[in-house]
Formats: structure tokens, sequence, C-alpha cells
């Protein structure tokens, strides 16, 4: 029986430590996988502004044509609006 018991006691005390091992293992790739992690975003979003950068006037030509006639309607309102208000009263002084 102490025999069967010491083995017992072995083999937990090895599960405990590989356990262990196992943990610490774990969180130094956790901790590394996430610094790779937040360096690639963050180099990802560093290229990713670069290339908006690069495509936004190309896109703004593209839409060009669609946004002129809203853009000219927007202002045929401005100015019809504006031409509609009544002029500021400015006071004197004495």
């Amino acid at each position: 029986m102490f025999f069967l018991t010491s083995l017992v006691v072995l083999a937990v005390g090895f599960w405990l430590v590989f356990a262990f091992i196992g943990m610490v293992l774990k969180l130094a790739f956790g901790i590394i996988g996430g610094v790779f992690s937040l360096v690639g975003t963050l180099i990802g979003a560093v290229i990713g502004g670069v290339v908006m950068l690069a495509v936004a006037p190309v896109v703004a030509l593209a839409l060009l044509p669609v946004l002129l006639p809203v853009g000219l309607l927007a202002l045929l309102v401005w100015a019809v609006a504006r031409a509609n208000r009544k002029p500021d009263v400015v006071v004197m002084p004495r």
C-alpha cells in the first residue's frame, strides 16, 4: 500500500511540475505573441494609412461626376437662402 501511494504521489508531483512548466510556457508565448500582434497592428495601420493617402485622390476624381451635381445643388440652395436673408442691422454708436 505504501508503494502504491508513493507511485501516486510521484505521478501527481510530475503532473504538477509539467503543468507548471506548461503554464509558464503558455504565459511566455502569449506575451510574445501579444507583442508581435501589437507591432503587426501598428505596422499595418501605418501601411494602410499611407495607402489611403495615395488612393484618396484617385477615389475623389472617380467620384467627381457623381458628387459634382450634388455640390452644385447644395451651392444653389445656399445662394437662394443667402439672397432671401434679411440684412443685418448695424447700430452706429453716438
